[in-house]
């Protein structure tokens, strides 16, 4: 196989929504800290929403984001979280592939907390090629041609000889 036609995982992006609860916020960073061993940040909102209560600048949310080797390792506890099993909705056109977690502790190696309580979480996987730095570079961005980009079937056949997972049926 061409060198150039490898995928491989570019990042890991784990996110837990909490709404406008600062409480609930100041439990998502613990729990993405327990998780990743990783630091993580606060999204805020900005769009302006009164009839959610929502304004510019506002917290609602954490995310951590992970790359190499410490991606992939997150990877495989949240595909053991999942018992190995990706339904074909999860991967987008693009070649990546996003899931959810009801409950944290499905992770192997977490306990419930009940600082914590119950929390579920978003998971994305960024997959790209080599030669992907053509779209995001200073000086001649350039766009990925299409032959090189990453489809949903590279994406899943990707996932399955690295990870050994299965592609499960919808219900």
């Amino acid at each position: 196989m061409n060198v150039m036609q490898e995928v491989k995982v570019e990042k890991v992006t784990l996110n837990i929504g909490t709404g406008k609860n600062q409480d609930r916020l100041e439990k998502a960073l613990v729990l993405l800290k327990k998780i990743t061993g990783e630091d993580p940040v606060k999204t805020v909102t900005m769009k302006r929403i009164n009839s959610w209560g929502l304004r510019p600048g506002l917290p609602i949310g954490a995310k951590v984001t992970l790359r190499k080797d410490k991606a992939v390792e997150v990877i495989k506890k949240l595909l053991v979280a999942k018992e190995n099993v990706l339904k074909e909705r999860y991967y987008d056109e693009s070649g990546n592939v996003s899931f959810g977690l009801v409950e944290y502790v499905d992770i192997p190696g977490l306990k419930y907390d009940p600082d914590i309580g119950i929390l579920g979480l978003q998971a994305c996987i960024t997959l790209q090629r080599p030669g992907f730095r053509l779209k995001y570079r200073k000086i001649q961005k350039k766009k990925i041609p299409k032959q090189h980009r990453i489809t949903k079937e590279d994406a899943m056949e990707f996932m399955k000889s690295k990870f050994g997972i299965t592609v499960g049926d919808e219900e």
